[in-house]
């Protein structure tokens, strides 16, 4: 079976060139590298020397939140549908790696052929300003203010601070953006997702056909956890999901981020994971992490 692996980069060549390494042949990359990274050209030159790199493009600036995130996301999905050859497709970002062998990950989708693995929850259309709250249903004023990420970078606490100012006093005075009549309903979840070629090459087609959607998700908050659910619940391939995107995560403030950046205490429960994937994985605090668990693979293909 082959795969395809989508990947978001704007920093940690280091561990992207690992991560491609660790795969075998029967995985290809596909690589988008954020325009205003620090990453340079002959860095991309000698990742594109790897036969396992199909493409890089460096066609965004990439905003935390924005909807260049969510673009970046759709233009990889195009580039790799272009390919006959993969049968399924994992997003990740530059701080992810594989937390189960080659040989394991194409055995359990060969298993679960036909399955598709997100996160998805109902976003209720309520008045509730309730952006977080996806277990309780919430979010769905994700998309009735303006959100202007892609204007402000929020790394700056202040810009992000200015940022949600704005959204609270849109919501004080009761202006509300709505949505089309014709907006399917609304699912949200984690933006990570392994998907099936026919499911992906269904979201691409809707994305063409339908070009309203796309252009509705402009100034959203974090668009690509409402994007492809939205789209995959509102079709024939909801009956195969799996409301699982196969990800690793600990949610708790950890070694300066919120999800922890994964050490070494992390390992036994990575192993013991059924997820494919783990993030976040930061140098140097998951240095010596990342270089247990390549070891633990490694024995684990040649088994």
């Amino acid at each position: 079976m082959k795969q395809a692996i989508l990947l978001i980069a704007y920093k940690e060549m280091r561990q992207i060139k690992e991560m491609i390494d660790f795969f075998n042949e029967d995985y290809s990359f596909y690589i988008h590298v954020d325009k205003k990274s620090s990453i340079s050209k002959k860095e991309i030159d000698d990742l594109l020397e790897n036969k396992r790199v199909a493409f890089i493009g460096r066609k965004y600036r990439v905003n935390w939140g924005g909807t260049n995130y969510l673009k970046t996301i759709i233009f990889l999905v195009n580039e790799a549908l272009k390919s006959t050859e993969p049968e399924y497709f994992h997003l990740v970002s530059g701080q992810d790696f594989p937390i189960k062998s080659c040989f394991e990950i194409k055995k359990f989708l060969e298993e679960n052929r036909g399955k598709e693995f997100l996160e998805v929850s109902e976003l209720h259309q309520d008045n509730e300003w309730n952006t977080f709250a996806w277990s309780e249903g919430g979010g769905v004023d994700r998309l009735l203010y303006y959100y202007l990420y892609d204007v402000f970078n929020v790394k700056l606490r202040y810009r992000h601070t200015l940022v949600l100012k704005l959204v609270q006093w849109q919501w004080r005075l009761g202006l509300r953006r709505k949505l089309p009549e014709k907006f399917p309903t609304l699912y949200g979840g984690s933006a990570f997702w392994t998907l099936s070629r026919q499911c992906l090459q269904h979201t691409s087609d809707y994305v063409t056909n339908n070009p309203f959607y796309l252009k509705r998700f402009a100034f959203t908050y974090v668009p690509d956890e409402i994007f492809f659910q939205t789209i995959i619940l509102n079709s024939p391939f909801k009956k195969n999901v799996v409301n699982d995107n196969l990800r690793y995560i600990v949610w708790e403030n950890r070694n300066g981020n919120n999800p922890a950046n994964l050490d070494e205490r992390d390992f036994e429960n990575i192993i013991q994971s059924n997820k494919l994937f783990a993030r976040k994985f930061q140098h140097p605090v998951s240095e010596k992490l990342l270089a247990r668990l390549k070891s633990y693979l490694s024995m684990k293909d040649m088994a």
